[in-house]
Order: C-alpha cells, then sequence, then structure tokens
C-alpha cells in the first residue's frame, strides 16, 4: 500500500529540493474560506498540506494557532467536520500529501478505529498527535498502519538519543522535528541548534526530516533547505491570513506560499 508522503518525499529528494508544508487550520478564518485557502495553498508550490484540526487546549501551539483553533471551534469544526474537509479537497482535484495536526482527545472522543478507516476513505495520509507520546501510540500506529496511515512522530531539541532512536525504530513517512524547546509561533530567527538535533535524528534514520515550530520566512526555508528535508510553516502564513480582509485571504495565502515555494531550496 503505498502512502502519498513516500512518493512526494522520494520525488523531492531525487530531486535535490526540500518539502514545503504550510499549516492551515480547519475553519479558520471560517469553513468555506479554510476550504478555499486550502485549495489555493495546494496550488501555490505546497508539497503537503499539514491540516489542524481545532482542540481547546492545543498545548504545543502558540497564541496565532490557539486564536486560529478557538475561532473554528466557535463555528462548530469537529474532527467529523475536519474528514469532510479533506474527503471534499480530494473531490475537488487535490491531490498533495494531507496530514492531520491534532489532539489525541478529539480522536479518542470519535473513537480511534473509526477515525482511521474514515481517514482511509477521506484520503488522509498521516497524522501528527503531539500529545500522544511514542510509549503509548502503539495500538493506535497499529490500526493506522493496516490502512496505510502514517503516525509521524515529534522531536525537540531536548530529546535524548535514547529518545530519538526509540522514535525512530518503527517510524513512517518521515520525522517532524521541532525547532524549538517552546511552542509555535512565528520567530525572526531559527534556533542555533537546529541543523545539530537534525544531525543526531539521522543517525537513526533514513527517513526524510522536516522542521517545523518558528518557521515564519523564505530566508528560514532556504536556511532549512541546507541541513533539512523539509520546513513547515503555520504561525506565519496564518497571521497573514488574520490580517487580510476576509474576501482577500486566499490572495494573501498564495503570495504567502508562493514567496517560500520559489526560495532556493536545494540540499547542500
Amino acid at each position: 500500500m503505498v502512502n502519498r508522503i513516500d512518493i512526494k518525499l522520494q520525488s523531492l529528494r531525487s530531486a535535490g529540493k526540500t518539502a514545503l508544508v504550510p499549516y492551515v487550520t480547519i475553519g479558520f478564518p471560517d469553513l468555506d474560506t479554510s476550504r478555499t485557502l486550502a485549495k489555493v495553498i495546494a496550488g501555490s508550490g505546497a508539497d503537503m498540506l499539514e491540516l489542524g484540526v481545532p482542540f481547546s487546549d492545543p498545548l504545543a501551539d502558540g497564541p496565532t494557532v490557539q486564536m486560529a483553533s478557538f475561532r473554528a471551534l466557535q463555528q462548530g469544526v469537529t474532527t467529523r467536520v475536519s474528514l469532510e474537509f479533506v474527503r471534499d479537497l480530494r473531490a475537488a482535484g487535490v491531490e498533495v500529501p494531507m496530514i492531520f495536526m491534532g489532539y489525541y482527545n478529539p480522536f479518542l472522543r470519535y473513537g480511534v478505529e473509526d477515525l482511521v478507516r474514515d481517514s482511509e476513505s477521506a484520503g488522509l495520509d498521516g497524522f501528527i498527535v503531539p500529545d500522544l507520546p511514542t510509549e503509548e501510540a502503539g495500538p493506535f500506529k497499529t490500526l493506522c498502519q493496516e490502512r496505510g496511515i502514517y503516525v509521524v512522530p515529534m522531536l525537540a531539541p531536548t530529546s535524548t538519543d535514547e529518545r530519538i532512536e526509540q522514535a525512530c525504530r518503527d517510524a513512517h513517512g518521515f520525522i517532524y522535528c521541532v525547532s524549538v524547546t517552546g511552542v509555535t509561533s512565528a520567530r525572526s530567527k531559527l534556533s542555533s541548534g537546529i541543523s545539530g538535533l537534525v544531525e543526531r535524528i539521522r543517525r537513526h534514520t533514513d527517513l526524510p526530516v522536516l522542521v517545523g515550530f518558528g518557521v515564519s520566512n523564505r530566508e528560514h526555508v532556504e536556511e532549512i533547505g541546507h541541513y533539512a528535508d523539509g520546513a513547515v510553516v503555520g504561525s506565519a502564513l496564518l497571521d497573514a491570513i488574520d490580517k487580510s480582509p476576509r474576501d482577500r485571504a486566499p490572495e494573501a495565502a498564495r503570495q504567502f506560499v508562493s514567496a517560500l515555494a520559489t526560495a532556493d531550496t536545494s540540499l547542500l
């Protein structure tokens, strides 16, 4: 069973390019606009889409993503609505890999067996679950693997070599490298130690390594391209969307993502 994540990242690696992975919150600034945003972003140079499933207590997220999640929840966006969101995008011809970034409580409430079944049917390719540690992820990962869906591990600057080895041991798709000891937010500079963390991770896996948290501009994407396989951009994109009038949000997103997509991301 072939996963779109593998196809995309292998293609980019063969071409010597790093992946650009924008993050959008499902239902922000409203459901219809976020659906349009996802389509526009996918057509503006995004290699994958990381889709935020709203949750009331997003412990890994900073002010911007918290705000977006809160506004989506106010409009009634749930896990079920999020799955329909993916289904609609696939029906509209969006072919890039799509990954849910979400927390385990809403998934557990939905029912993990139903969630994985419905995710496969909708066309989802993976999950990133910040509050599901490697030690407790086994049953969920098994359900996902049976349907060809990946559960992507997250590793941070505080991760020990032992934990890195454990997370990489049976990982699929890619490794999500958190660039800071903290929450998501746009930052002016990347952490000086992130390349060292990527190097430590590479000792334990041949999977692509993508860097997220704090990635904010073209220069950051180019810098990451020197030592990692991809960049995840979230808060800075959401800020650009939030600052735009509602009817101009898709164009603001297109301009933002297009500027990042034209960065020189050739691996050095």
